[in-house]
């Protein structure tokens, strides 16, 4: 791994100035990428490729909601062929936007369409290169030998490419990588940058440039490492800066697909990384546009932000994953999973035990006791208003130093300090206490009477614009300092959009997480009526679950690794994601991989336990892991089948299983 020596040259310009990362411009048909221009917007068309028709009016539907770039697949030369009645069909009708070739495992459907149309993707993990899951052991001569093949492969589509003025991109997945670079280097970071490496050398010994880079995961936390491995590995290097495209693979649908690709997308795009957007979801293309929006233009005013100390030298390794190390507080901190704190300090009238069902605890007046669901709320946060009864045993109040200080149960009650109270009293409470701190706080003073405290839980917060650098300088503060006491991180979002708000809070806390820092977190929703108030603050309490799930913190729930649909896709790939999601969403942790085709199948689902792939027409095969254990199953009896999987291997419990306290 890279040492911190090449951060700021390399990873990031700055880690307290928003800046974004200088690169090469590329020519991509009439709609360049990189240098000074904006972050652009594309998407997948998910229509078959041969329905010229249904291509150019879906193509329409993606243009006319913002999208820049418009990839189609061309899985074989007939596909390649027909993007040339597409194209002209588009331009027949006024739109010039510039069109990109898929291509997986297919060189000539590559040369094909890179004569028609301004840019082809190819993966370097099936382009000249093989993936059988065998590992295989090679010599320096051997390694070489393997990629001269590659070169002769390669180098028909760089001559037509230059010859055709046509943009490259070099997209690296993490599922996909060949047996060549699994042997190698490891199913790793390191692997995937050096896959588009390889591509990127010889097409530099060609004179051509006009490349853009992708290192795409389903796992936001390997996506991210990868990016800014790349990055530094380009530098170290001396090849040209590529502009890179961003995108989180196989995300999914709903708020999972959206916070799942703001913590990848948004982490890096707050380091100044990334200069064209794809946003992945399980839904149409249409739909994918005003998401990478919305992520990508919180920017366009971002270097107008509140100064942030600057960062000499930086402990975190950014290449690798590590939980910062931190003493146990109660269960804060150490080795435990992130806690998510449910603020309901600003409920008008109090707390009643039916309100408490929106942060996933509720109360059963038949048997008198709680239900506890598995994004139940770990402490609620109450302010000045004490809840005037008993809460579930796994639950746990937070009120205000005042308000803590008339309370009768002072033991099973924790109080929150402002940094003045701290300085002034200290910590009252034996076992845990809460201190409420903005960025700007964290100050010489408050450092030297947190190395000499019984630790309390920092309680985090800013209104900087550029929220996640200005709350990882304070743990670069804390780390300097030698104090490891546990930190969860708060921030409260005015906007009345909820679906904007998943975004903001997903990019301003997952790098946090996906960087190991934080150790639990506290979503804030402003004054309401009522109703509203609990309808904001049920989603806030799931979406920080979810942010914890995207990031691999803390898992509660079923994971799906579903991918977009696209051309290839050979069932009804959203109708098929509900009907699994239905059956299995109570399997806490156990994740599901459903792809639309064999492209998108074993390798693209190295992070899932189990999948179901489209392996032709109503035929889909079973995966448990990477290793298929049913072929060609019907796609009527597939579900059903694959719940026997689940079974057979001891991951199935019974749905209303519920936990009581």
């Amino acid at each position: 791994m890279p040492t911190m020596d090449h951060l700021f040259s390399s990873y990031a310009n700055s880690l307290t100035q928003y800046q974004r990362r200088q690169t090469i411009e590329v020519k991509i048909g009439d709609v360049p990428l990189g240098g000074t221009n904006p972050i652009r917007i594309q998407s997948m068309t998910t229509v078959d490729t041969m329905d010229t028709m249904g291509s150019v009016e879906q193509a329409i539907r993606m243009i006319e909601a913002g999208c820049e770039y418009v990839r189609i697949t061309a899985p074989s030369v007939k596909e390649a062929a027909n993007l040339d009645n597409i194209k002209k069909e588009l331009r027949k009708r006024g739109y010039n936007t510039p069109l990109v070739a898929d291509i997986h495992f297919t060189p000539n459907a590559a040369e094909l369409a890179a004569r028609l149309v301004e840019k082809v993707r190819i993966n370097p993990g099936n382009y000249a290169d093989k993936k059988k899951f065998e590992n295989i052991e090679y010599t320096d001569a051997s390694y070489q030998e393997e990629l001269e093949r590659i070169r002769e492969r390669f180098l028909p589509l760089l001559k037509i490419c230059k010859e055709y003025g046509t943009a490259m991109r070099i997209g690296t997945n993490h599922g996909s990588l060949s047996d060549r670079i699994m042997s190698r280097y490891g199913d790793n970071p390191m692997g995937m940058v050096e896959s588009a490496l390889d591509f990127i050398r010889i097409a530099e010994d060609e004179g051509f440039y006009n490349m853009v880079v992708s290192m795409k995961s389903s796992n936001p936390q390997v996506m991210v490492q990868a990016y800014r491995l790349l990055v530094q590995k380009l530098a170290e290097g001396g090849h040209k800066a590529y502009p890179l495209h961003l995108g989180v693979t196989e995300a999914g649908e709903a708020e999972d697909g959206r916070v799942k690709s703001s913590v990848g997308i948004g982490t890096l795009l707050e380091d100044g990384i990334g200069d064209t957007v794809r946003v992945s979801l399980t839904e149409e293309p249409e739909f994918e546009i005003p998401v990478a929006k919305t992520l990508v233009d919180r920017y366009n005013q971002r270097a107008n932000h509140a100064a942030i100390p600057e960062i000499k030298h930086y402990p975190i390794n950014p290449y690798q994953f590590s939980r910062r190390q931190t003493t146990e507080v109660r269960n804060f901190g150490a080795d435990n999973v992130p806690r998510v704190i449910a603020d309901l300090s600003q409920l008008e009238g109090g707390l009643e035990m039916e309100h408490l069902k929106a942060v996933g605890l509720t109360y059963l007046p038949a048997l008198d006791k709680w239900g506890l669901s598995d994004t139940g709320a770990d402490y609620i946060y109450s302010g000045s208003q004490p809840i005037p009864f008993m809460l579930a045993t796994g639950s746990r109040e937070i009120m205000d130093l005042a308000t803590w200080k008339q309370a009768e149960d002072q033991t099973n009650k924790f109080p929150l300090l402002s940094v003045d109270e701290f300085l002034a009293e200290g910590l009252p409470q034996a076992e845990l206490n809460f201190l409420k701190v903005a960025d700007t706080e964290v100050i010489d003073v408050l450092i030297e009477k947190l190395k000499g405290s019984l630790p309390p839980v920092l309680w985090l917060s800013t209104t900087n614009a550029h929220a996640m650098p200005a709350l990882r300088r304070v743990f670069v503060s804390l780390i300097e300092a030698g104090i490891k006491l546990p930190v969860v991180i708060s921030r409260a979002y005015d906007q009345a959009d909820l679906e904007e708000v998943q975004l903001y809070a997903a990019t301003d806390f997952g790098g946090l997480f996906v960087d190991g820092l934080a150790d639990g977190v506290v979503l804030n929703t402003p004054a309401a009526p009522k109703e509203v108030y609990l309808m904001h603050a049920s989603r806030l309490n799931l979406l920080a679950f979810n942010i914890l799930q995207a990031s691999r913190m803390r898992i509660s729930k079923t994971e799906y690794i579903s991918c977009p649909s696209c051309g290839r896709t050979l069932f009804n790939l959203q109708e098929t994601t509900a009907k699994i999601r239905k059956v299995t969403d109570h399997l806490i942790g156990v994740k599901i991989g459903i792809m639309g085709c064999i492209v998108n199948g074993p390798g693209e689902m190295a992070d899932a336990d189990f999948g179901y792939v489209g392996v032709g027409k109503g035929k889909i095969a079973l995966y448990k892991g990477q290793e298929v254990v049913k072929k060609s199953v019907p796609e009527a009896q597939a579900v059903d089948e694959l719940i026997n999987l689940i079974k057979e291997h001891g991951k199935w419990v019974e749905q209303g299983t519920e936990q009581m306290a």
